[in-house]
């Protein structure tokens, strides 16, 4: 899943351990986020979108296709 964890962190200065700190978790938990290696579950997702004040939509985005619409889906 990509994400923008990275440019928020960096945003505010923050280093890796700082945000995990925050988040009561490891720096390698937030690299492998960052790196996109690892997917959070809901729990750290809604605490790193408390954290920066954003929804959990604001931060991450699916690795959907950008293709056209299924002709037989209405939007």
């Amino acid at each position: 899943m990509r994400n923008r964890l990275r440019t928020l962190r960096a945003e505010r200065h923050w280093s890796q351990a700082d945000l995990a700190d925050r988040c009561q978790v490891s720096r390698q938990t937030i690299n492998a986020i960052e790196t996109e290696r690892y997917d959070p579950g809901l729990p750290l997702a809604f605490t790193l979108a408390d954290i920066f004040d954003l929804t959990i939509e604001e931060i991450f985005f699916p690795d959907r296709p950008q293709g056209p619409t299924d002709p037989g889906t209405r939007r």
